[in-house]
């Protein structure tokens, strides 16, 4: 009986226990414990949540402008596929590998060109063009045509090239001068050959140059901005908001090693483009008038010394001979504020603005002058292509035996009187030569250096050292106006700090 007890107990506990473990199983196959998984067929997508139904118009309005943009300026965009003369043997150091006969004579690159007329006249840069033997255009539709080079023009990096097709997308020309920092630009071109690439980002600085050409006659005035730009974007697009061009890509910031976008891109302004296009299609090449003057934005301590309240306008260095302002009554030394009522405060705002100009235009000149504001008219002349001469002639000999070098210390400079043969160099009959500049010193802040000549103080001659001593000594705690010359020739003058000692 006890026996029979004893087993009944046993079917009972396990009974329960199957029935335990059966509960616990369901509950983990129903839980999200992921034990056991359902089948693909039973996986749900995406939020249960609702979607927004509706952003804020201002956002909605802000977001459309970048789709239309892009949509209406994209078919204006090209790629260009150049094949060119290598001038330079890319093989130098290597002919024990390859023989010259095997070396490649041509290559090929890629850039980007903006459609300017509905006839195939197309803008890009004169880098994307420059020694082309043929010239490849694609367009958005992804149509190819045979183009011919109109005309370059180096100084700008422009070019316009043509295309024999009809009814294409010109884009719409904006205006360069009333871009803002802070604006938002889209970048569209064929960067690294991915066709038809829109980027966007703001304009981050204007009146930027360089110094990429390399030609004194050179004008760079870029808009920098934050749109991504690659090799490829090279003569695309820089439009606003509006669909407007502002600027045809040109150049990029980057570290050199590889080549590519790390911040920053340039495009030359539309103003400029529009100036330069014009020329280049109607006479081939760009019929340039200049003022005749090489310029410097003026310091700190330049404005000091001249009597203007604050660094303002571009500062006179030299005159060219023979050149526009040659036969004005226009001086070294004297200081550019406006141009056309324009304000001018950068030598390449200056330039870019001549730039749009051609030979026999005149210009109205606000110069400041020994602390007056006087107008002069310029009419424009065409470069001969050839800088002024200096010819060297022999100098009276000065009675000054003392060449002893005087230190100015609170300045860190170091001068001497002139020797007669230093005189008949430098093809000047007075000054003073500069032997040494200190490190760190005001003196080579205001970019003095030895082997210069100081010719002037405050539009004073300097005949010695002696009077230079004088005038520096009266002028402690303010600062002066120098002129000096390099043994090249050219003159510049310099605005000088002169701390109390």
């Amino acid at each position: 009986m006890m026996q029979e007890d004893t087993m009944q107990k046993k079917k009972i506990w396990g009974t329960l226990g199957l029935l335990f473990l059966g509960a616990v199983f369901g509950a983990i196959l129903v839980s999200n414990f992921g034990y056991v998984r359902p089948s693909y067929g039973e996986v749900q997508l995406g939020s249960k949540n609702e979607p927004v139904q509706q952003i804020d118009g201002n956002l909605q309005s802000f977001q459309d402008a970048f789709i239309e943009v892009a949509q209406k300026v994209t078919p204006s965009i090209v790629e260009i596929k150049v094949v060119s003369k290598i001038k330079e043997d890319p093989h130098k150091g290597l002919q024990f590998f390859m023989p010259f006969d095997q070396m490649p004579k041509e290559q090929e690159g890629l850039g980007s060109g903006v459609i300017i007329s509905d006839d195939g006249y197309i803008v890009t840069n004169n880098h994307v063009v420059k020694n082309a033997t043929s010239v490849t255009v694609t367009l958005s539709d992804k149509r190819n045509f045979d183009a011919e080079v109109i005309g370059t023009d180096p100084l700008t990096d422009l070019a316009v090239i043509k295309i024999d097709a009809k009814g294409l997308t010109p884009v719409h020309f904006g205006d360069s001068d009333k871009l803002k920092v802070g604006q938002w630009v889209m970048a569209i071109g064929n960067p690294l050959s991915f066709s038809s690439t829109v980027t966007a980002g703001i304009v981050s600085a204007k009146n930027r140059s360089l110094r990429l050409i390399k030609n004194s006659y050179g004008v760079e005035n870029f808009i920098q901005t934050d749109a991504v730009i690659n090799p490829g974007n090279s003569g695309g697009a820089l439009v606003d908001l509006h669909g407007s061009l502002v600027g045809i890509n040109s150049a990029i910031a980057t570290n050199g090693f590889s080549a590519s976008y790390i911040g920053y891109g340039f495009a030359i302004p539309v103003n400029l483009v529009k100036s330069v296009a014009n020329d280049l299609i109607e006479n081939g090449e760009v019929s340039r008038g200049y003022i005749g003057v090489r310029i410097e934005a003026v310091s700190d301590a330049t404005a000091r010394a001249v009597g203007l309240e604050k660094p303002e306008g571009v500062l006179i260095q030299d005159i060219v001979k023979d050149g526009a302002a040659s036969k004005k009554d226009i001086k070294a030394g004297d200081i550019i504020l406006e141009i056309d009522g324009r304000a001018v405060n950068q030598p390449n705002t200056l330039q870019s603005y001549i730039a749009q100009k051609r030979a026999g235009d005149t210009v109205k000149l606000l110069i400041f002058r020994d602390g007056e504001k006087i107008e002069r008219y310029v009419t424009l002349k065409a470069p001969d292509g050839k800088t002024a001469k200096h010819v060297r002639k022999k100098k009276s000999k000065k009675e000054n035996n003392n060449f002893d070098v005087v230190k100015f210390d609170n300045i860190g400079l170091q001068v001497r009187n002139m020797h007669d043969s230093e005189y008949n160099d430098f093809n000047v009959d007075n000054g003073v030569l500069i032997v040494n500049v200190e490190r760190f010193s005001k003196a080579e802040e205001a970019g003095l250096g030895r082997g210069l000549v100081i010719l002037e103080v405050d539009r004073k001659k300097i005949d010695d050292v002696s009077q230079l001593k004088n005038i520096l000594d009266d002028k402690e705690g303010s600062a002066v106006l120098l002129q000096v010359i390099y043994p090249d020739g050219n003159k510049r003058f310099v605005g000088l700090e002169i701390p109390k000692k």
